[in-house]
């Protein structure tokens, strides 16, 4: 039989059989198309992300790239048009992957030269139905096949990685501990850093004393006041000297609402 009328390759779970859902609900699915499969769940696997995946909150689906290559070496890549160092993954066997799963989920490619990932876009990615995530490799991925298929690009940092493995199983899981029922405090996600434009605040725990360093008094005060004002003027002062672009971005968004007045 011609390689090109095998049958097409299925995406897997990345920890065998799928777990059932509760009745009437969908989980939130993340498919990630990748050269190592093995890869995964990774780090996806464990804590609190892997306790949600098993209980059927989520579900991570992979694709081996590799499976939709048409010769005998299952080989992905080649070089770059005008020459240049590395290889490109290649349109035709990239596309097909892509196609195998293709629904109406976002598609996201992580690469450095996308925009960078923020909360607010993982907030509206884990209110939707899921993500598709192709992880890049070599040089990267050919420009038609981003254009073609309107993927979204995404960065989570400016540095390089050997590829976007690790990336996509930070937006995943940046992504799963929004969804309900994962994390155990509700609270816990909408009191830190960037869900309100800035870092967070110092933490401290028992004991009282500690190497000579001691909790701040306001803090075992037990007023409430006090404590949510301190909190927020260590989280300026915090967000101002490490962050500076998203301190400014929070003075614009008070001047415009008018809340700094």
């Amino acid at each position: 039989m011609p390689d090109q009328a095998k049958s097409t390759p299925a995406a897997t779970t990345a920890r065998g059989p799928a777990p059932t859902p509760t009745p009437g609900t969908n989980p939130w699915r993340a498919t990630a198309l990748t050269l190592f499969p093995d890869a995964f769940p990774g780090v996806l696997g464990t804590s609190i992300i892997g306790g949600a995946e098993k209980s059927g909150i989520w579900q991570l689906d992979t694709v081996d790239i590799r499976d939709f290559s048409t010769n005998r070496h299952r080989s992905v890549d080649s070089p770059p048009s005008g020459g240049g160092p590395g290889m490109v993954l290649k349109p035709d066997v990239s596309a097909k992957a892509i196609d195998s799963v293709s629904d109406n989920r976002p598609l996201i490619y992580m690469t450095p030269r996308g925009k960078p990932l923020t909360q607010k876009r993982v907030r509206e990615l884990a209110a939707g139905a899921g993500l598709i995530v192709f992880c890049g490799r070599f040089e990267g991925l050919d420009q038609r096949v981003i254009e073609a298929r309107n993927m979204e690009e995404i960065s989570i940092g400016d540095f390089v990685l050997a590829g976007g493995e690790v990336a996509a199983q930070v937006m995943i899981e940046a992504c799963v501990r929004l969804l309900p029922g994962v994390l155990g405090d509700a609270d816990s996600a909408s009191d830190e850093s960037f869900e309100d434009g800035l870092l967070e605040y110092p933490l401290y725990t028992k004991p009282r004393e500690f190497e000579g360093r001691s909790i701040p008094d306001v803090l075992l005060s037990g007023d409430h006041k006090k404590i949510a004002d301190w909190r927020r003027k260590q989280s300026e002062e915090t967000t101002k000297a490490r962050r500076p672009d998203l301190y400014e971005r929070v003075l614009g968004d008070k001047a415009q609402t008018g809340d700094g007045q």
